[in-house]
């Protein structure tokens, strides 16, 4: 079999059917998912032990693919034909490798990802903390490709990216964009990041937070003069600032309260909902600091901040529910999905 060939006839369906992943795994057919539904292509054949071997020699280096084989993880990009990328996972499954293909949509703008406009205003910001988050899979590297593009177009920055993989290649405008792969061009985030005080930066998009070294190196960033966006896998704003201080130890957490208090400049949440003219929109929360959220993280009240969120509207502020309600109200979502989103249910019914 042309591996190389039947890859690129798979993802060419996901592209066709406007969807989003592709699942390939030995001893069934292969998946694709689209509008968040899982669809099986029953009129392929089921996928052998040889085929898996044959798809992974097309995506993965040899050096690469006996480091799998040790690791038994590994992440990767594709590049489709020069007109689309892909991320990528890797992994074992009763002993048989399995596959798994994101497709990485073109950087877009924030009006066509139906973003609100006021996060191309913190993407102009000249310093400070900003963080998208949400589960996986709800369009987080999309969104903070959309401020790196604002970024890109209007103003002459030096933007350094640190990926695991590299998703959306920008191409440079008016800024200088560096992007910087995990295991291929740094060791990893934190080394990384630490050398960026060396490079003459104004902005950093970290792909990921995930140790508090990260984390600490991120928010002295931010502190010291540099834009600082970045993701995290939680569901709102006081879930993420508690995530944040717990990954420290007890005597370092007034510290890093101290610090996001006076460098965080806002938190994005997001969810991606079914549309009922099919596709998704998101649906989404935004905390924006001010005086009143700095004193509620120092004074380890966070439980409060989605209080703060709810009243804060006029400061430009959004609670998920009432992101909902709007979508609902616009037709481009039903109340059914609402509720099931919604991490409030009850408070959304009040609001009905």
């Amino acid at each position: 079999m042309d591996y190389k060939k039947e890859l690129e006839e798979l993802i060419l369906t996901v592209i066709r059917e406007d969807g989003s992943d592709l699942h390939l795994g030995a001893g069934r057919v292969p998946v694709i998912r689209v509008s968040g539904e899982l669809i099986f292509l029953t009129k392929h054949s089921v996928l052998t032990k040889e085929d898996m071997l044959g798809f992974l020699s097309e995506v993965l280096e040899k050096t690469k693919i006996d480091k799998f084989k040790e690791e038994q993880e590994a992440d990767f990009s594709y590049d489709f034909r020069g007109e689309a990328r892909l991320r990528g996972n890797a992994f074992f499954q009763k002993g048989l490798i399995n596959l798994v293909f994101r497709l990485v949509p073109k950087v877009q703008t924030m009006e066509e990802l139906k973003l609100p406009s006021i996060l191309a205003d913190l993407a102009r910001r000249k310093q400070g903390f900003f963080l998208v988050v949400g589960p996986v899979g709800q369009g987080k590297s999309t969104t903070l490709s959309a401020m790196i593009n604002v970024i890109n177009n209007e103003q002459a920055r030096n933007i350094i990216t640190i990926e695991d993989p590299i998703e959306h290649v920008y191409v440079p405008n008016k800024s200088i964009i560096n992007q910087r792969e995990v295991g291929i061009d740094t060791k990893d985030f934190h080394v990384a990041l630490k050398e960026v005080f060396r490079e003459d930066v104004n902005v950093i998009m970290v792909g990921e937070m995930r140790t508090p070294e990260t984390i600490s190196t991120a928010v002295t960033a931010a502190e010291t003069g540099h834009l600082v966006l970045s993701t995290l896998h939680t569901n709102n704003a006081s879930q993420t600032i508690d995530r944040i201080i717990d990954s420290f130890p007890g005597n370092q957490q007034d510290q890093i309260r101290a610090q996001l208090a006076s460098s965080l400049l806002g938190i994005f949440s997001q969810r991606l909902i079914p549309r009922i003219a099919g596709g998704l929109i998101p649906a989404y929360e935004l905390l924006l600091n001010n005086n009143a959220v700095a004193n509620l993280i120092r004074e380890k009240r966070t439980h409060e901040i989605d209080v703060v969120i709810e009243t804060g509207m006029e400061q430009g502020m959004v609670d998920l529910n009432h992101s909902l309600l709007e979508l609902v109200r616009t037709g481009e979502i039903s109340i059914e999905n609402a509720y099931q989103y919604s991490l409030n249910p009850k408070g959304l019914e009040r609001l009905t």
